[in-house]
């Protein structure tokens, strides 16, 4: 029930987050005149906060030994700030929503995901969150469906679209206060101080999985560019959400599949391939010269998502101490974040310096450095 309530609890907060996202980043240069490097620096300064929070809330629920209030707190942050963009006069209104949305992100993300690992036998994590994350994806294509419809309905009146995104974000934040329960601590005592001995409790395949996440982060910038590739291409401002609802389909037809194999099957192959699916995307991306082959690459890239985001939780989960957990996805959400600053910037400024295929281009020399990282680690592994 517990995984249930959190799957739909980020459904609903997708659906009116990329409700919100499919549009904005259009909406951010036509409407209120941003660059390509001001929207770069914009998703990667929101994301790295994000990031950079987790740490913090992870923390604090290892430390309270309670999860459910941070969870609830950081989703009813991300819901007071949607009303905020159709009422955005310049660029710094939406910055500093983002900003706070991007907080209140932080402050659920890691906590939930240990949470999901608290309430799930270890033999079926994989499954739990690739059900979490599958369903996840389902509000992050609903979103954009939604702005489609209402795109087409009002006449591309991007503003009053935005608002029909506060609703679903609302109905999140009642669903969890209701329906998630909160299970017992199971080896801290609560208020106990997190101390540099126990973060050392945190191994080195811990670490590994870690510096993995940062990688495969920089080889896949912000989703923003996604959408403006489609439009640069030629895609009308209308459909622009069609890229998003392609690749979130996608994502959540593959994120479940996915976990139950990685339960069973070995884990870096399963790395391995998603990283390939993500090369084949960048090179789909780059080439692409019609809204057609951008709906391909967008499709590789939902692949991409589903065969690895549940996966680098498991494996975060399995290798961090019960006491730690928080604690642990605290600091690889953080070390992703940065890693997703870096990328978003570097994006924007190839876009606007070299072009649009330069961006995508880069991303899949980052890809094919990391799966030759993996390849490298397992020989150094079986030589050992």
């Amino acid at each position: 029930m517990g995984i249930w309530a959190l799957g739909f609890g980020s459904l609903f907060m997708d659906t009116s987050s990329e409700l919100v996202h499919s549009l904005l980043p259009v909406y951010m240069v036509t409407i209120l005149g941003a660059s390509m490097v001001t929207i770069g620096f914009i998703e990667g300064i929101a994301e790295a906060t994000a990031a950079i929070t987790k740490v913090f809330s992870g923390v604090l629920s290892d430390y309270l030994g309670k999860r459910k209030f941070l969870v609830v707190l950081g989703y009813g942050l991300g819901a007071v700030t949607k009303p905020v963009f159709p009422l955005a006069t310049s660029i710094w209104w939406v910055f500093g929503a983002r900003f706070v949305d991007r907080i209140g992100k932080g402050i659920r993300g890691a906590p939930r995901d240990a949470l999901v690992a608290d309430i799930t036998p270890p033999e079926l994590r994989g499954a739990a969150y690739g059900l979490r994350q599958s369903l996840d994806s389902v509000g992050a294509f609903i979103g954009p469906l939604l702005a489609l419809v209402f795109m087409v309905w009002l006449a591309n009146d991007i503003r009053t679209v935005l608002w029909v995104g506060v609703i679903p974000a609302l109905v999140a934040v009642v669903l969890l206060a209701l329906a998630v329960r909160e299970p017992a601590s199971e080896s801290r005592q609560t208020g106990a101080p997190i101390t540099l001995a126990d973060a050392r409790r945190l191994d080195f395949t811990y670490w590994l999985i870690v510096l993995l996440g940062a990688t495969f982060t920089l080889a896949r910038f912000s989703e923003a560019f996604l959408v403006l590739r489609a439009q640069n291409v030629g895609l009308g401002l209308g459909l622009v959400p069609l890229v998003l609802i392609v690749m979130n389909v996608v994502y959540a037809a593959a994120a479940y599949p996915a976990g139950v194999a990685a339960d069973r099957l070995s884990r870096w192959t399963l790395l391995l391939f998603g990283l390939a699916v993500l090369v084949i995307a960048d090179v789909t991306l780059a080439l692409a010269v019609n809204p057609w082959q951008v709906f391909a690459g967008a499709a590789l890239w939902g692949l991409h998502m589903g065969l690895t985001q549940g996966l680098l939780s498991k494996l975060v989960a399995d290798y961090a101490p019960v006491a730690l957990r928080g604690t642990a996805f605290g600091i690889f959400n953080l070390v992703s974040g940065v890693a997703l600053l870096l990328a978003s910037i570097v994006a924007g400024a190839l876009w606007e310096l070299v072009g649009p295929p330069a961006t995508f281009v880069a991303g899949a020399v980052f890809a094919t450095m990391t799966a030759m990282g993996i390849l490298a680690y397992q020989r150094r592994a079986r030589a050992a």
